[in-house]
């Protein structure tokens, strides 16, 4: 009983073996190599690099902050702009006190002119009493309207001040350098203490919890291939030893192309190939540029 229970559990595995050697030795249905959304860390202002902590290798998080462009000189900047608007604000303040006296003026005017009026229907009053108040209404007039015009100016003058200020502190923000993604760090191109420049790169990084392994297919094959559709991606991880992974489907190129020089497709001669990206969750196994084969599931 345990011989025959032995053989059956030997001829099983030498049938999986077999059954495994078959399927590497098929033909893939497409090749590819493996990449991932890398993302150049530029900066985005002039200055010092006080410090930049991180390095090649190392893992980082979704808006970790890990560098700082000197932001003295611009909070610097920032404070007279604050002390320039608070200035602006007392002079709006008086201002329209004084407006306010001017429009009283007006008012008080106004209720003497109507008396002065009345009192010339009746021969109370002279003529020359009658144009003087007219003239002092229209001299305050035209004093109200200038300082309501100053006010206006004033007030532009400080949206101007508040919005240098508002631009001022966007640029310090941009002086903090942190992660766009998470990922890890795959090159480090600046050092702390150096002067960088706007736009100069100062690391990239990726996110390698999932590769896309790009590959190319004949026309032929386009039909067998679908969005979300499960796929097995295989690597080599010796000379005589591969490893299959699941891959799923995630874009097929609308246009057709020129064979690149460097892809190897099913077929032995084909013009025009259509790109394809296999989302493939990384165990730790996938780097960057590996190559791999794409197999349909049947």
């Amino acid at each position: 009983m345990n011989k025959n229970t032995t053989f059956a559990a030997v001829l099983l595995l030498i049938m999986s073996l077999l059954t495994a050697c078959n399927k590497q030795g098929e033909k893939a249905d497409a090749y590819g190599n493996f990449e991932a959304v890398q993302v150049t860390v530029s900066a985005q202002n002039n200055g010092q690099l006080l410090f930049l902590n991180c390095e090649e290798g190392q893992s980082g998080t979704i808006h970790q902050v890990v560098g700082l462009i000197d932001t003295l000189d611009l909070h610097l900047k920032k404070q007279q702009a604050h002390s320039q608007y608070a200035a602006i604000l007392s002079r709006l303040t008086s201002v329209e006190a004084q407006t306010v006296v001017q429009e009283q003026q007006l008012k008080n005017m106004t209720v003497d002119r109507d008396r002065i009026y009345q009192l010339l229907a009746t021969g109370a009053a002279t003529q020359k009493q009658k144009d003087d108040i007219d003239g002092a209404i229209l001299l305050t007039s035209r004093q109200l309207d200038a300082t309501r015009s100053q006010i206006f100016s004033i007030r532009a003058e400080a949206e101007v001040i508040s919005k240098q200020a508002e631009q001022l502190t966007e640029q310090i923000r941009k002086c903090y350098i942190t992660h766009p993604i998470d990922g890890i760090i795959l090159t480090k191109f600046a050092e702390s203490g150096e002067v960088v420049t706007f736009g100069k790169a100062l690391y990239k990084i990726a996110d390698l919890n999932s590769l896309d392994l790009k590959a190319y297919i004949s026309g032929y094959q386009l039909s067998a291939f679908q969005i979300g559709q499960e796929v097995e991606v295989s690597i080599d991880v010796s000379k005589n030893e591969y490893k299959v992974l699941k891959g799923t489907v995630s874009w097929i190129s609308s246009t057709a192309e020129f064979t690149p020089k460097t892809i190897q497709t099913k077929e032995e001669r084909v013009d025009l190939v259509y790109a394809v990206k296999i989302k493939v969750k990384n165990d730790g196994s996938l780097k960057i540029g590996m190559p791999g084969e794409i197999r349909i599931i049947n």
